[in-house]
């Protein structure tokens, strides 16, 4: 009896023993429970302060902001308010109006005293800023550029913007383009070529001039011509060759130092550079190729000398520059091989009689007031020299004349 005994006995203790043993790990486990209840907590707790730290930094930076703001906006109504009585407009069209013709930054001067005399709903606030995008160059007037194009958004035109000319960051407001924000909108968004939805046809989609302008090139060249004034002399120079795929053509950097002189007037040749097949026609018909020599005066005026290439015999100074074609380098990025040296005079025919019209860069932005020098005798290229140029198709069609005369020498 007393063995039954004691098993029974040992086997209470061992059911005590268990369930002391499985309270404390219950217990155990709903302290540690609690305890990482407490450390999630507070770990969510000093997320939630930095997330409050950093919504007060962004508060008090937009406070600073509008502070700025307020300034400028009391800053521009201080001028609009002293230009309100339109003496200065009337003052500077009067001075303007002895000017043949004004310069991209004149025109966008005379823009902003337009806009805050009378607004952005006046027509010829309007008309300045889109003459301004006409003159200017955009390569080297960015500033220019960038006043005009925000300033026609401000009126509510529709204009694509410029990245570069985004402020602070911030897109301004136009078309679909306009309203990305600034590191979204990239040179694609602006991208031409010459055929499809970036061809000649919708250039004036982003660069009105190429649909708008009435002095657009290239010409159909055809009689009859009126006697030409100008006298052509070139001054050009031997240089390291500077060479570069541009996507859009091939082109020659020269060195600086090469004059072209029209009658007593100097312009310096600032590229080289080739269409295929020629932009200008004759008589209704193409040329295999021309070359264009782009210079500029100290005004600013461009003057474009144009030769027209023929399939012929090889060129040896064609034969120069294939020989040296940028063939590892990315689009736009210059080559200059070693102990090249070019003179951009060997490309030129040995007769300077030409014709003469005034037109605009034929790619755009397709800025006016440029005067084209056609040569009226070309130059030969090989077949091989002329396959072997990188773009099959590089030329703008012929643009209307628009009451424009063309001028020959004898």
């Amino acid at each position: 009896m007393k063995k039954y005994l004691r098993i029974i006995l040992e086997i209470l203790l061992a059911i005590v023993l268990v369930a002391v043993a499985a309270f404390a790990y219950t217990n155990y486990m709903g302290k540690k429970h609690i305890s990482d209840d407490l450390t999630q907590n507070s770990e969510e707790l000093d997320q939630t302060k930095e997330a409050l730290d950093k919504a007060q930094e962004e508060l008090d930076s937009t406070k600073e902001k509008i502070l700025a703001l307020t300034k400028d906006q009391r800053q521009l109504d201080a001028l609009k308010a002293a230009f309100a009585n339109g003496v200065v407009l009337s003052d500077v069209d009067a001075l303007y109006k002895k000017e043949k013709s004004l310069s991209a930054d004149r025109q966008v001067g005379l823009g902003a005293i337009r806009m805050l005399t009378n607004g952005v709903n006046d027509p010829n606030t309007v008309a300045a800023f889109q003459k301004t995008l006409e003159l200017a160059e955009w390569n080297t007037r960015l500033q220019t550029v960038c006043a005009a194009q925000n300033a026609l958004v401000a009126a509510g035109q529709k204009v694509s913007v410029l990245a570069d000319c985004s402020r602070d960051g911030i897109p301004v407001k136009g078309d679909a383009a306009a309203e990305k924000p600034a590191k979204e909108v990239s040179e694609s968004d602006f991208k031409w070529g010459y055929d499809g939805d970036t061809g000649p046809e919708h250039w004036g989609e982003n660069f009105p001039i190429c649909a708008k302008g009435k002095k657009q090139a290239p010409l159909n060249i055809i009689g009859p011509f009126e006697k030409s004034k100008e006298t052509l002399t070139a001054d050009y120079k031997e240089g390291a060759l500077k060479i570069v795929n541009t996507g859009h053509t091939i082109q020659i950097n020269p060195e600086p130092g090469s004059t072209l002189m029209v009658n007593k007037d100097a312009y310096e040749l600032v590229d080289v550079h080739f269409h295929r097949p020629s932009e200008e026609e004759i008589d209704g018909k193409n040329s295999a190729m021309v070359i264009h020599l782009v210079h500029k005066n100290k005004k600013g005026k461009l003057a474009v000398l144009g030769v027209l290439v023929n399939e012929g015999k090889e060129n040896p100074a064609i034969k120069l520059l294939w020989t040296n074609l940028p063939k590892d380098k990315k689009e736009g990025e210059e080559y200059a091989p070693p102990k090249v040296v070019f003179n951009p005079a060997t490309l030129l025919p040995a007769d300077m009689g030409h014709f003469t019209y005034e037109g605009s860069l034929t790619t755009p932005p397709c800025t006016e007031g440029v005067m084209n020098y056609i040569f009226k005798t070309p130059i030969e290229l090989s077949k091989g020299q002329i396959n072997k140029f990188p773009f099959k198709v590089n030329a703008r069609p012929v643009q209307d004349f628009n009451g424009r005369k063309i001028s020959a020498t004898q």
